[in-house]
């Protein structure tokens, strides 16, 4: 019945037209709306167009020229790349929106055996998708245009998931294709790739900070879809770390974490400020030194090791305060993807880690923002529009008032001392057209602090970051990349006698970069690209503060390097099940001039004695170049749906060092570019793992195993002078490094109690040997390193009582850190002199500790003025006297031994945060 009603309509249809007319025009258009482009037809044809003014896209634009040529081909360029479709009837054109007018009805269309063929057209797949007793639901949405040749199985729909109230985009969104398993992942700046079948789908949406979308479209061709998702409040506390969910069991990477920086605001943290980079540290393979130290140890890898972004800018010194804060606004900050293994071949210049951390959008369609007033601290952030629609800026600040509460003691000692920081980021994007869109960063941070009330500490990070993106077409985009980053610090001495004196230090770098991403098929999707930064290093400079001081001025020679790199790699989806992604890196790096380098007896210490002369080189001058392949691979298969074993190999080089002969990392340390005397550090990992989600209670669960060795590790001789030595190298020791771990984590992302526990057993050591005994140590046997750890246990727990109240504890255990302690005297001369241990022999005592909170949000009315949300915490509840550091002291001939902590007592903190 329903075949020969269908028939019966289109010979109906059919039998009430006539033959088109093969009319010729003479037509030019010069910059001409798509609306201007129709008028014309008309005056130039004689015809008459109708058509829903509504349907034209106001930006299209057509310059052409047209001589003698049919009525058909003029409308067809005319109309290409849009979503319209045309019928010519004599003297009348009939526009549509998406389908297209049959005058009769297409080959085949009953099928045989009540089967559609895959040349059928959409509209008979519309009406065969809707089983019995349903119906499109209303919005739906058309995709792309329909063609008379016939749809294809499937169509690529590609898009952007933004925040209904902010208009930035949401990252790691699950977007399908409802009762279909075709699914992918918003990236960074909330776009997606997916591929849709042809005819009437339910497109659906899945995050655990947004509520869930269901969309109704018809794919007719590819095309783009924009889905805003509204905030899901009640769910807000319950994720902490998204860690990519379904996505964490599919992909090929191992080692790889998110964290979403909109729902950390329930873990306890120190003096309440929202930490992302604290936050990283409760994950398995992320380690500190010590408690309040500014550098991080990822998979046994020192602080140098790990590649710290802020939009593609490099941020050398992640904190303030000497460590207690990260340098990184939580309010300005979308997110932080932390590569611990399989890096992807685009990064480079780093052993351990890459932390990749994205600023938010500005809102383009009204103001907005949120802000944090804390015991310490206060931040704020603010979207202004600028094109409605199109454009915004961000304007963040963070700032401490700890400089008037010191000053307002009555302590003369601490009213007299400082310590404060403050930063600030701004950021410009424009959505300029459907394939371009434009970004600008900037970002300064200030910290000062003195320890006696005669020095002044001071460091500064500024970043600038330009960002241009460009689709070509939806299988193939560009960015182009261009950032500047500059540390520095300085020490400024002032005393009574005439030894004061300024000191500073200063590293510059600036990079561009082009990369693109190519979706050659369904199995392969190519990201290549070329990079290259120059580096300009001012080791330090010393200065007097005075003419009549008795402080002899110091200028250490500037170090100059250009790091180039190419990579290439490709996803190879080789079945279902198994998915490679392999990528190269070939890295290229030159030491430039000015320079003077000595010139050592080969094969003996590089020291005062054996020098034989040195090298003069001149301005851009190659002084040494270093430079080899980087191959990364990464395999995932898939053993079920929710179970995959995941393998991973990754070589990488590293041509930048820190001096840092403090346990922990220092304000006050330096970098060292390498150059004829200081090889550059390479690394090899191999890493295994096993991944399972379970489905029914949002539960998850992995097992990763690594191994890492290294060559040209650098360490320091005893007693090392690091700063102002115009001859750095006769300091250093360069030997091997291994390390090995596996981590361990369970993560439960929704329910009234959410969150995971984490625990790595991992070791890390040291081989310095030499055939010299200045240069050897501990026999030349392999040591630990200084953060060496071998257990590390946290636990970070969120229990919901009600829609707005939870309540968050967080636990940590970690194996102390090595030591070297001296162990005797001994006579020599006249003088007794201490004799120590084998270096780091001894550990200092374990750490742990427990921290709680109650979280509380507002109401949760749409229409007010502000959201609000209270912390109330106790950071280290128990009062443990948790060692930062152990120090000896002879008294009276005896060597005593002293503990110094950070924290030895709870720490309450009341901070509240709003967002509007």
């Amino acid at each position: 019945m329903i075949k020969f009603f269908l028939g019966c309509l289109f010979l109906t249809f059919s039998t009430t037209i006539y033959a088109q007319v093969e009319q010729k025009i003479s037509v030019n258009f010069t910059d001409a709306t798509i609306n201007d482009a129709l008028s014309e037809i008309e005056k130039v044809s004689g015809t008459r167009i109708f058509y829903d003014p509504a349907w034209i896209p106001a930006d299209s634009r057509i310059t052409k020229t047209f001589s003698n040529a049919t009525l058909d081909v003029v409308l067809a360029a005319v109309l290409e790349g849009s979503s319209l479709n045309y019928y010519i009837d004599k003297n009348k054109v009939i526009l549509t929106k998406n389908s297209i007018i049959y005058d009769q009805l297409p080959e085949n269309f009953f099928g045989e055996g009540n089967q559609i063929s895959s040349n059928q057209p959409i509209f008979r797949r519309e009406y065969d998708s809707l089983g019995k007793g349903q119906s499109i639901a209303d919005g739906v949405q058309f995709i792309g245009r329909e063609s008379k040749a016939g749809a294809r199985d499937n169509y690529r729909l590609t898009g952007t998931i933004t925040d209904q109230k902010t208009g930035q985009p949401v990252a790691n969104v699950i977007i399908g294709v409802k009762g279909s398993e075709q699914t992918t992942e918003t990236d960074n700046n909330g776009n997606f790739v997916l591929q849709v079948p042809a005819g009437v789908q339910t497109i659906e949406t899945t995050s655990f900070t947004h509520k869930k979308i269901l969309q109704n479209i018809v794919m007719y061709d590819d095309g783009r879809l924009s889905i805003e998702v509204a905030e899901n409040r009640n769910l807000l506390d319950e994720v902490v770390v998204v860690g990519q969910q379904n996505q964490k069991v599919r992909t090929a990477t191992s080692g790889v974490t998110t964290i979403d920086v909109e729902a950390i605001k329930n873990i306890p943290l120190v003096l309440g400020e929202r930490d992302i980079m604290k936050v990283a540290t409760t994950l398995p393979g992320v380690k500190v030194t010590g408690e309040g130290s500014a550098g991080y140890s990822v998979r046994g890898g020192k602080e140098d090791q790990n590649l710290i972004l802020l939009d593609n800018a490099v941020l050398y010194n992640p904190s303030h305060f000497l460590g207690f804060f990260s340098a990184v606004n939580p309010f300005t900050t979308q997110n932080a993807t932390i590569y611990k293994g399989s890096i992807p071949a685009e990064f480079g210049g780093r052993l351990s880690s890459v932390f990749d951390i994205t600023t938010k959008d500005a809102n383009h369609e009204k103001i907005s923002g949120e802000g944090g007033i804390g015991p310490v601290t206060s931040n704020l952030a603010v979207g202004i529009p600028i094109v409605k629609g199109k454009a915004g800026l961000l304007v963040g600040g963070r700032a401490t008032y700890s400089g008037w509460i010191l000053r307002s003691l009555d302590d003369p000692a601490l009213r007299n001392s400082q310590a404060s920081f403050y930063d600030g980021m701004i950021k410009y994007d424009h959505k300029i057209n459907a394939n371009n869109d434009f970004e600008a960063m900037g970002y300064y941070s200030n910290d000062k602090f003195s320890i006696t009330s005669d020095s002044l500490f001071n460091y500064s990070n500024r970043l600038v970051s330009l960002r241009w993106n460009h689709t070509f077409n939806p299988r193939n985009k560009a960015s182009v990349i261009v950032t500047n980053s500059e540390y520095k610090f300085g020490i400024d001495y002032e005393s009574d006698n005439p030894n004061s004196f300024n000191f500073g230090y200063k590293i510059n770098e600036t990079q561009a970069i082009i990369k693109a991403n190519l979706r050659l098929n369904e199995k392969h999707t190519i990201n290549y690209g070329i990079a290259s930064k120059l580096y300009n290093i001012d080791p330090g400079n010393l200065s007097p503060t005075y003419p009549e001081s008795l402080q002899v001025p110091i200028n250490i020679r500037s170090e100059k390097a250009l790091e180039s790199a190419l990579y290439a790699s490709d996803s190879y989806n080789v079945t279902d099940k198994l998915l490679v992604d392999i990528g190269l890196r070939y890295s290229f790096y030159a030491a430039l001039g000015p320079s003077v380098q000595r010139l050592y007896e080969p094969g003996l210490p590089l020291n005062e004695g054996t020098v034989t002369g040195e090298n003069i080189y001149d301005k851009n001058e190659v002084i040494k170049t270093y430079g080899g392949l980087e191959p990364r691979v990464a395999a995932r298969y898939m053993i079920t749906d929710d179970l995959s074993v995941k393998a991973g190999f990754d070589q990488t080089y590293q041509y930048i060092h820190l001096l840092a002969n403090n346990t922990t990392q220092s304000p006050t340390d330096t970098w060292k570019l390498s150059d004829l005397n200081v090889e550059p550090q390479f690394s090899t990992q191999y890493s295994l793992g096993v991944f399972k989600k379970f489905d029914n209670n949002g539960l998850e669960a992995s097992v990763e195993g690594y191994y890492k060795k290294s060559s040209n590790f650098l360490d320091y001789k005893v007693a090392a002078q690091l700063l102002l030595n115009e001859n750095i190298e006769t300091e250093l020791l360069q030997g091997e490094g291994k390390a090995y771990g596996v981590e361990f984590l369970l993560r439960k992302n929704n329910g009234r109690l959410n969150g995971w526990l984490g625990y790595t057993y991992s070791r890390t050591f040291i081989k310095l040997d030499s055939e010299f005994s200045d240069e050897r140590v501990n026999n030349g046997e392999f040591f630990a390193a200084n953060f060496d750890k071998p257990h590390d246990f946290s636990a970070v727990l969120n229990y919901k009582f009600t829609q707005r109240y939870s309540f968050s504890a967080n636990f940590v255990y970690q194996t102390g850190r090595p030591i070297t302690y001296p162990i005797g005297t001994y006579q020599y001369g006249n003088a007794e002199y201490t004799l120590y241990s084998d270096r780091n022999k001894f550990r200092i005592p374990d750490y742990f500790r427990l921290d709680i909170g109650v979280n509380i949000e507002g109401n949760h009315k749409i229409k007010k003025l502000a959201h609000s949300f209270w912390n109330i915490s106790i950071y280290n509840v128990l009062g443990r006297n948790n060692p930062y550091s152990v120090f000896f002291v002879t008294e009276s001939g005896e060597v005593k031994a002293y503990q110094t902590s950070i924290f030895a007592m709870p720490i309450p903190t009341v901070t509240y945060n709003f967002k509007f």
